[in-house]
């Protein structure tokens, strides 16, 4: 017998809000968080604009001093992980710690601090870059400050699949609970990627949209106008518990978490494999795991980036796995909103999710004005739709050919 796993606690910084309430709200009123680049130069580039979280201030979350020895991905993944823990109103003073984990995606780690550094290294030489550069630098440092911080003493794990991170992150949390290796398991993921190397590679790329005079309407998935997707930046950290230790404390659930499937398309790279092949193995593998069949989803938090090739081919994907059902089921890109968060992407989509199955509420896609004839599907066009929301699915495409996907239900 296996664990029932709930969602109690939710975790957001963002391009849209900070904070679950301000983030769901803004998504659901079809906001947009993407604006000019303020953080670097970005006069040489093709590409001016992002999704920046300006708003955030970690003394609010920690100590000053602790947060200068952190990059700014870390710094995001501990205040998103103390707002978690204080939306499940989780006395971590009565808890068997060592029975709490971490598990984080990353995808990038911290760049910030390898691009600061390095200019010091050039400029004044090795005797003064910083002594904190490497636990600064490293992926993993975001679940181990959590960890550090909170005094949890369960695995503190951290998962890179490069955009798939965060959503394979819940799917591995999401095991450990089920076997009964712990309680409870802080997850989600955590990304700070913009600085002036990571963005001139992207623009390298030519992956992202040039539209530098229309911000807001830039991130267009699923429409023939788009142009490429939208770097953001911020974290998600979701509280997941067993059913029986959710239930003991009286907690608030959001949704149960149903089914996890992963996959790789052993493909390319970069490039998606042709048909969707592996992304439909995912959600496949999800919604068996989930006890469920395709019918039975009500929604889809798509990966939709505003590419070319994922968006026709994550369509393809759920037409290969849904059939005649693949008319039926709500889908959207939150993306059209934040920008695409990488590593961080897939636990704020998450936590979509869960307040879409909460709310009975699904968020738009918005600047969808011109359909894609390859993408026909139902993606719930710029405004948000009030439905009945069973069980929801979360897509998250990584480049390397990494497929996740995750499933919550409505709990009863």
């Amino acid at each position: 017998m296996t664990n029932r796993v709930v969602i109690t606690g939710l975790g957001v910084i963002s391009p849209v809000g900070i904070g679950k309430d301000v983030f769901w709200q803004n998504l659901i009123e079809g906001k947009s968080g993407i604006g000019p680049v303020t953080r670097f130069d970005v006069q040489d580039m093709p590409t001016k604009i992002a999704g920046e979280v300006n708003d955030f201030e970690p003394g609010m979350y920690m100590d000053k001093k602790e947060a200068r020895r952190m990059d700014r991905f870390s710094q995001f993944a501990l205040a998103a992980a103390k707002m978690a823990v204080s939306d499940a109103e989780l006395n971590l003073e009565s808890e068997e710690r060592q029975r709490i984990g971490v598990v984080l995606g990353c995808g990038i780690g911290g760049v910030i601090t390898f691009e600061e550094q390095k200019e010091v290294l050039m400029k004044r030489g090795p005797g003064r870059v910083s002594p904190f550069f490497v636990p600064m630098l490293i992926s993993n440092m975001g679940a181990g400050q959590i960890s550090i911080s909170l005094g949890l003493q369960g695995p503190s794990n951290t998962v890179v699949t490069a955009c798939a991170s965060s959503t394979n992150a819940v799917g591995e949390a999401f095991r450990l609970l089920q076997r009964g290796d712990v309680d409870v398991v802080l997850a989600g993921g955590t990304e700070a990627p913009l600085t002036p190397l990571a963005f001139a590679g992207f623009c390298s790329m030519k992956a992202m949209s040039t539209s530098n005079d229309e911000p807001t309407r830039a991130s267009r998935p699923f429409d023939r106008e788009r142009d490429g997707f939208i770097m953001g930046e911020g974290s998600g950290v979701l509280v997941l518990e067993t059913l029986d230790h959710a239930l003991a404390r009286n907690a608030h659930i959001y949704a149960e978490v149903a089914g996890y499937g992963s996959t790789c398309d052993a493909h390319h790279i970069t490039a998606p494999s042709p048909g969707g092949a592996g992304a439909a193995r995912a959600m496949e593998i999800a919604i068996k795991d989930a006890g469920m069949v395709p019918a039975d989803i009500s929604y889809i938090n798509a990966h939709g980036t505003s590419t070319d090739a994922n968006d026709a081919t994550e369509t393809a994907a759920i037409k290969k796995i849904f059939g005649p059902a693949a008319r039926n089921v709500a889908i959207s890109s939150t993306k059209s909103m934040t920008g695409h968060l990488m590593g961080a992407s897939g636990a704020i989509e998450l936590i979509a999710c869960a307040k879409a199955i909460e709310e009975n509420v699904v968020p738009p896609t918005i600047n969808l004005e011109n359909p894609d004839p390859e993408c026909d599907l139902d993606y719930v066009p710029n405004e948000a739709r009030r439905m009945s929301v069973k069980a929801a699915m979360s897509n998250s495409l990584g480049f390397g050919g990494h497929n996740a996907t995750v499933v919550l239900k409505k709990y009863v």
